[in-house]
């Protein structure tokens, strides 16, 4: 089962586990690298690296990983586009059943509209 972090707007969660720091580094180094060299041909805001370090900080490393890992799925020449934030809650879904965090549709998610 994941764990939701609650979060406020952008702040971070409070407490990042170290496989979690593992992960994030992968990706720092993936955007520092080999991003560069591959071109901005993401279609989807954020770009799937960033939405991957989304989900590792909100869900954590396991969750986390495998929502990253449905959305670089999802991102193919026949795939979606447009805004898809990471989601605030992940599914429910036992830990050997990783498949369950992910989101493999072609749908975007609305920006999420606050009233004042």
């Amino acid at each position: 089962m994941c764990e939701v972090i609650p979060t406020a707007n952008t702040e971070l969660p409070r407490k990042i586990s170290l496989p979690a720091h593992a992960l994030l580094l992968a990706q720092k180094l993936y955007k520092i690298t080999l991003s560069p060299l591959i071109g901005g041909q993401c279609r989807y805001l954020p770009t799937c690296s960033d939405y991957a370090a989304d989900c590792v900080k909100l869900h954590g490393a396991w969750c986390g990983s495998w929502m990253g890992f449905a959305r670089v799925c999802r991102c193919n020449p026949v795939g979606g586009s447009g805004y898809d934030p990471a989601p605030l809650d992940a599914p429910q879904a036992r830990w050997y059943e990783p498949w369950k965090y992910g989101d493999w549709d072609k749908r975007t998610r609305s920006p999420i509209i606050k009233e004042d």
